[in-house]
């Protein structure tokens, strides 16, 4: 696979950083993409050379290239999605924004009113409408995705643990360290120990 070290590294976080965010539907899609499509496979080719050339420019190449998979592969599970999960509730003119503000603004102190507030919606229907497409309640899908960026800002970002917990919104370390690791398996120290090894 790729180098753990140096401007290659480097790359490969970025390349990372395009995907960790994603539910795990994403990479079902991105597979039967890349089956039924050359030039996707072209593509990914194309990222892995210029991962393991380090060429001037490669990093914005690759960063580049791995939007248009991810932009590729939306296109085609719109085209193919049921009416629930993650990308098929963007289809819904209630849900679909307030999912696409919380992806855009993840340290926004989100709770179930405000969220409502985003669907013109009443706590109670907006609750049960959330859950209904999405397939788990709002707050649950709000806190993953946090924590799944705080992953991303540990590993890719110069921030201590209680730099992204104060701008997660925890008002101890310690508050944000239990959450992070029910959520991801992991302890934030552990992330900003494989960094720094990188």
């Amino acid at each position: 696979m790729f180098s753990n070290r140096g401007p290659q590294s480097r790359r490969n976080r970025g390349l990372r950083g395009r995907f960790t965010n994603l539910p795990n539907c994403f990479f079902h899609q991105l597979i039967a993409s890349l089956s039924q499509t050359e030039w996707l496979q072209s593509i990914l080719r194309r990222i892995a050379a210029e991962a393991k050339e380090m060429n001037p420019g490669g990093e914005a190449m690759i960063t580049r290239l791995a939007d248009i998979l991810v932009i590729q592969t939306i296109r085609h599970w719109l085209a193919s999605a049921p009416q629930t999960g993650w990308l098929g509730a963007l289809r819904d003119r209630q849900i679909g924004p307030v999912i696409s503000t919380i992806h855009r603004w993840p340290t926004r102190s989100w709770n179930l009113g405000s969220l409502a507030a985003e669907a013109s919606m009443s706590r109670s229907a907006f609750a049960a409408r959330f859950s209904e497409i999405v397939g788990e309640p709002a707050m649950r899908y709000v806190t993953l995705h946090q924590m799944r960026t705080a992953q991303t800002w540990l590993a890719e970002r110069d921030m201590t643990v209680a730099e992204v917990a104060h701008a997660f919104g925890y008002e101890s370390e310690a508050a944000f360290n239990r959450a992070f690791k029910r959520h991801t398996g992991v302890t934030p120290g552990t992330v900003k120990r494989a960094q720094a090894k990188s």
